[in-house]
């Protein structure tokens, strides 16, 4: 590739968003850079996912970084607090609930905006969504534009008028059913994806935390299998 390339910093943890969101910024000629973060949460098979699906999308480089927050605590992520189970759609969408863990996508955009100054790229790829989602204040679209505001404000590389930084959120307004159905046209494997926030020691999902039952949804209302492997079919 040759100077005036297209780079793209592409947040990813695994899951079924993420990669999404990471099928389509290659889909539009972007060269990726994976970011995977582990922060404290309770198991590692998010990251084993997202290094192979980094490998199979074509990223140029994936870093997994270290961010001590179980050490900060306050969710139930990272923290000696039971995962919620078996919660209805009106449970899941009302209130933020104890999965939300604090300040995560403002960590780990920062760092993303780190690497994309130090690359050159000026897009930066994170699957938020603002529909289907866990209630989590930091997946809003005004969360998104404030940050990409404060981005372009933080920069060197912004501030001197060589780049302007785009926080792209290609999912934010989709159900997902529309997402399944986008990456199935981009032809992603979701079998590789892992989303469930309480897995077993071999990675199978729980199938009862809010994550595993919006993603059933979602297979569902697409009308596509679910390649997931949970505990209890």
């Amino acid at each position: 590739m040759n100077q005036t390339e297209k780079k793209a910093i592409v947040l990813s943890s695994g899951g079924l968003d993420s990669t999404t969101a990471l099928a389509i910024a290659r889909s539009e000629n972007f060269k990726c850079y994976t970011l995977s973060f582990f922060y404290g949460q309770r198991h590692h098979h998010e990251l084993d996912a997202a290094k192979r699906i980094s490998q199979i999308h074509g990223a140029a480089k994936h870093y997994v970084v270290n961010v001590d927050l179980k050490q900060i605590g306050g969710s139930a992520l990272t923290d000696d607090i039971e995962v919620p189970k078996n919660r209805n759609e009106k449970e899941i969408s009302t209130g933020i609930p104890v999965t939300y863990v604090p300040a995560r996508n403002t960590i780990f955009l920062s760092y993303a905006l780190a690497w994309a100054e130090v690359l050159g790229a000026s897009d930066i790829f994170i699957g938020v969504n603002a529909l289907d989602y866990s209630g989590y204040p930091d997946c809003r679209p005004e969360y998104i534009a404030a940050f990409e505001k404060m981005a372009n404000l933080a920069l060197k590389s912004a501030v001197e008028d060589r780049t302007a930084i785009h926080i792209r959120t290609p999912l934010l307004h989709m159900t997902k059913a529309e997402i399944v159905r986008t990456g199935i046209k981009l032809n992603v494997d979701y079998s590789m994806t892992h989303s469930c926030y309480d897995p077993d020691a071999s990675g199978r999902a729980c199938g009862r935390c809010d994550s595993c039952l919006l993603r059933k949804k979602g297979f569902a209302e697409a009308g596509v299998a679910d390649p997931t492997i949970y505990i209890d079919p």
